[in-house]
């Protein structure tokens, strides 16, 4: 996820946090320390509320992390690749490879909410335990909170709904019975379309009676809509373009422009006929050297536009997307999040022989011959699992 830092590492997995995750904790603290202690345990100083606060809001946010560990170290155990885990707002997203089979898709999806639930019940049995032994009211009442956040975290992520955890659930066992996975991806993501309006929905009805944290589930509701309807249409692009070869898909030849330039000459010599947003670069030699946005060369002030070549506003060849003729642009595709997105270069023998844009798969994806009987189901890839733990 873009905009993210890494704090940490679990088992070697990179953990990261993202700017929002500051935000949500004030926002959870500030409201332990102003509503729920205060309720629960008045006659307090201040001071006790707010330090108790600040403890639930880091307490939750560790166990947020032990929820997408769960996924993180489950996935490792079942032998798919993890990339990062990334906390943000609305939860946590672990970016893995896509499970083999259904049942690693499964004990992956269900590993998350399992952990909630575990911490939930633990925390609640301690506030028990305590306020049994001690009666101390502050500590009661912030583990009391953490352990029925948990639960209702562990419950709400078990909803049937792609993109949350309940829904790779149903993903899981609709692949298990139909052994098509993009068949059950589409059908995961139709289910949260349905539960993230419902829930947008009921949220609405919740703020226009008065309470205000509808808004909270209006926001995460349009959130799993969105999301699910993006997972249903990349399922069905998956069906469409099934056995196609990036050899297929490209635009040969390719339009280029030399890296040498500056920015001014390229933008008057090169760009005004090219045509295209996107320009492949070539140095002195003819190797491609990266890729260059005209919209960034024109945002270049035209004081530095004689100085800066082109070369210097691109991005490099290492930070593209490169493939093979005749890899399965399915694989490609699912290696987009984590290189350099669209467009694509294809490269043969060392030498830039096409590039695939987004016109050019919509193009194949729209085209009538296109069926899912066309080939083999492709490789897993890099995909990410988003979820909403917060």
């Amino acid at each position: 996820m873009k905009d993210s830092i890494r704090i940490g590492s679990l088992r070697g997995v990179a953990l990261r946090a993202h700017w929002s995750v500051p935000l949500i904790m004030f926002l959870l603290a500030y409201g332990l320390a102003s509503r729920t202690l205060p309720g629960y345990a008045p006659g307090l100083a201040p001071v006790v509320y707010a330090v108790a606060g600040v403890v639930g809001a880091l307490l939750l946010l560790v166990s947020l992390v032990v929820h997408e560990a769960a996924h993180a170290l489950t996935a490792r155990r079942a032998g798919i690749p993890v990339r990062d885990v990334t906390l943000w707002a609305l939860g946590g997203m672990t970016r893995m490879d896509r499970p083999t089979t259904a049942r690693a898709a499964f004990t992956v999806a269900v590993s998350g909410p399992l952990a909630s639930l575990v911490l939930g019940g633990a925390a609640i049995g301690g506030a028990a335990g305590l306020d049994a032994a001690l009666g101390w009211r502050i500590p009661v009442a912030v583990l009391g909170w953490l352990g029925g956040t948990n639960l209702l975290l562990g419950v709400f992520n078990l909803l049937p709904a792609a993109p949350l955890d309940g829904g790779r659930v149903l993903q899981a066992l609709l692949w298990w019975r139909t052994r098509d996975r993009e068949r059950a991806q589409r059908a995961a993501g139709r289910s949260g379309q349905v539960v993230g309006m419902a829930l947008a929905v009921m949220g609405w009805l919740a703020f226009v009676r008065g309470v205000s944290g509808g808004l909270w589930l209006v926001v995460i509701g349009v959130f799993v809509a969105v999301t699910a309807a993006a997972e249903r249409r990349w399922a069905e692009l998956f069906t469409a373009l099934r056995g196609v070869r990036v050899a297929e898909a490209m635009t040969s030849p390719v339009v280029t422009g030399p890296d040498w330039l500056t920015v001014d000459r390229f933008l008057s010599e090169v760009a005004a006929q090219a045509g295209h947003s996107v320009l492949p670069l070539l140095d002195f030699e003819g190797h491609a050297g990266g890729v260059v946005r005209l919209r960034r060369l024109a945002a270049v002030p035209s004081g530095q536009r004689e100085s800066l070549r082109a070369r210097d506003m691109a991005n490099p060849l290492s930070q593209c997307t490169l493939a093979a003729p005749d890899e399965l642009l399915i694989s490609v595709l699912e290696r987009l999040g984590s290189g350099g997105g669209l467009p694509i270069l294809v490269m043969d023998g060392g030498r830039l022989g096409g590039i695939v844009t987004a016109h050019d798969i919509d193009r194949l994806a729209r085209r009538d011959t296109l069926g899912p009987d066309r080939g083999a189901a492709p490789p897993a890839g890099d995909v990410g699992r988003p979820g909403i733990d917060a």
